[in-house]
């Protein structure tokens, strides 16, 4: 007598069930929008917190790039917060990120479109006392990378 297999269903629905659970998984840990705008400010800043300004100055969108010359930004950057301020870093915080659907840097810049608006606080403990500086700093996309701006209206 002779027993006729059939196609094995147990290890077929483990197989389905692992693939499901592990794309569930991926999907939790995936970052969302402002998780990345966020991710990028906090980059940002632990550059500039560790006197890294040229890699933070990378980080800049073309149009703050077109502001400041990379060379002129690291000197000025180290001049004023090292040479004026008596202090070698600061200690931060990066506040939650707010999607805007669209902003200008300038009056004279183009509109951007899908922007975060991402306050941070900076605090310095200085020659001159401990003072602190809030500023909304700006993130969107610019030829599939993030980057960041400031305002200046």
């Amino acid at each position: 007598m002779r027993r006729r297999r059939g196609i094995p269903i147990k290890p077929i629905v483990v197989l389905a069930g692992a693939i499901l659970l592990f794309i569930l998984i991926l999907s939790l840990f995936r970052s969302s929008p402002e998780d990345e705008a966020r991710d990028l400010v906090d980059s940002f800043y632990k550059y500039e917190q560790d006197a890294d300004f040229g890699s933070s100055w990378e980080l800049f969108h073309p149009l703050m790039q077109e502001r400041f010359d990379k060379a002129d930004y690291i000197q000025q950057r180290n001049h004023v917060f090292v040479g004026h301020f008596g202090t070698d870093t600061f200690k931060y915080t990066v506040e939650t990120p707010e999607k805007i659907k669209s902003w200008q840097m300038t009056k004279n810049t183009a509109t951007l479109h899908d922007v975060y608006k991402v306050p941070i606080t900076q605090t310095y403990k200085s020659t001159y006392g401990t003072f602190t500086i809030h500023q909304d700093v700006f993130v969107t996309e610019e030829d599939g990378e993030l980057t960041l701006l400031w305002s200046y209206q």
